[in-house]
């Protein structure tokens, strides 16, 4: 019964670490484009390139993302070219847009314009939504051990 019962407490906690993970990689997503938003760094860049990828199908949902490749010259001369998923649809190949970037780390630019609130309020419910699941695994551990322990003493002798 054992063995059994710690299959309930193996799959969350490992649901829970997958979730954490995706916890900081939305925070470290977040202050990656603050950085490059308060650097005050800008460069014109030109869009080299436009996409699109597609994920599900099937039995769920399709969700299709935007990606825009940019090419733009830091201010001490280096050719810098990055990869952004999510920009707007009306950017096209050829058109020119402000980039910002942090000047040791200009392959992480961004062609987003500056809106901290809007990216604050997103990672907020992004992160408030990850950890509504960690808190409901948490609660099915709880539960299945409260479960697993009544049953315990109503099968002994």
């Amino acid at each position: 019964m054992e063995a059994f019962a710690s299959f309930f407490y193996i799959v969350p906690i490992i649901m829970i670490a997958i979730v954490s993970l995706a916890m900081v990689a939305v925070i470290r997503r977040s202050l990656r484009v603050s950085r490059a938003w308060s650097s005050g760094l800008t460069a014109e860049a030109r869009c080299l390139r436009t996409y699109t990828t597609t994920r599900g199908g099937g039995d769920s949902s399709v969700r299709t993302a935007l990606h825009h490749v940019y090419e733009f010259t830091t201010r001490d001369g280096r050719g810098v070219r990055f990869e952004e998923e999510g920009g707007p649809g009306t950017i096209v190949e050829g058109d020119i847009v402000t980039v910002h970037y942090v000047a040791d780390r200009p392959q992480q630019a961004t062609a987003k314009p500056p809106a901290p609130g809007k990216l604050a309020a997103g990672t907020g419910c992004i992160l408030a939504f990850l950890g509504a699941f960690i808190l409901a695994a948490v609660a099915f551990m709880v539960t299945t051990h409260a479960m697993f322990s009544t049953a315990d003493e109503f099968l002994q002798p």
